[in-house]
């Protein structure tokens, strides 16, 4: 996807970046060329935890008059979200960049390709407040949600293992977020090529297994097998291989009214695959 985003420019420079299939990124703006210019990637704090530059790349003379920079794979970035900043010079102030275009159509059909362990995934997004910022996901190993079919009965996702292969141990967990509760196994169909998988779970046996309260379960691949050898750990069921940074409000997936609850599988704000159930009040 190409998005211009234009908002009141005021004195922040803004940044035009071009995202690669293979998880390369460049970066455009227009500033003036000088000795220490750089572009600064800052880690977004938890809450409590403090600020730490993590990562600054050269900024370099390009066509048009503008300055060029270019993240690219390695280094691999930690899980999170990142604030994007210009230092125009040793010790003047950081300016954080707004957006420029956004041109991110090599990342649409990443959910084709196949990911290597670790899998390490930057997709680049406009804050809400209006600054350019990237989203990053690292794991050794991914479950990439396909379709997601709810019926009045039961919820059917296919999905497709990156970084590990199936083996004849694997299952699903779902696990009650909160460690409250006992968590749900169920049977994986595997096809042939040890990658893609679905499976299926009965939403009457989760809307009673929550019938006590509001409950969200977590969805995983146990039993996988990782790729250097050895069991893999439990593996988080998410979509994470194309070019949207969240999706929790965006892919709203249906509901289904079970024993007086509410099942419906939803995205979490990680942009992972959980099952809700609730009275839906």
């Amino acid at each position: 996807m190409t998005t211009n985003h234009e908002t009141t420019p005021g004195a922040q420079p803004r940044a035009a970046c071009t995202a690669d299939a293979d998880g390369r990124l460049t970066f455009r703006l227009q500033a003036p060329a000088g000795t220490g210019t750089r572009l600064l990637l800052r880690l977004r704090p938890k809450k409590g935890g403090c600020a730490k530059i993590l990562h600054s790349l050269d900024l370099r003379p390009a066509d048009n008059g503008n300055l060029r920079a270019v993240l690219d794979t390695p280094p691999v970035l930690d899980e999170g979200r990142w604030d994007l900043y210009l230092l125009p010079g040793p010790g003047a102030e950081q300016l954080r960049l707004r957006p420029g275009l956004r041109d991110l159509r090599a990342l649409v059909d990443g959910h084709l390709r196949d990911w290597p362990s670790p899998v390490a995934v930057r997709v680049p997004y406009v804050t809400k407040d209006g600054y350019l910022a990237l989203r990053s996901w690292l794991r050794p190993a991914h479950a990439e949600v396909g379709t997601v079919d709810v019926t009045d009965r039961s919820l059917t996702v296919h999905a497709r293992l990156h970084g590990a292969t199936l083996t004849g141990e694997t299952v699903m967990r779902l696990r009650p977020r909160g460690g409250k509760g006992t968590a749900r196994t169920v049977a994986v169909r595997g096809d042939d090529d040890g990658r893609c998988f679905s499976f299926t779970v009965d939403l009457a046996e989760l809307a009673a297994a929550g019938a006590d309260a509001n409950r969200v379960w977590d969805v995983f691949l146990v039993g996988a097998g990782a790729r250097t050898g050895g069991a893999a750990a439990p593996i988080r069921l998410g979509r994470l291989l194309d070019d949207i940074a969240h999706r929790k409000e965006i892919f709203v997936l249906p509901a289904t009214a079970v024993g007086g609850r509410i099942v419906r599988p939803c995205y979490t704000v990680d942009n992972d695959l959980s099952v809700e159930v609730g009275t839906g009040k």
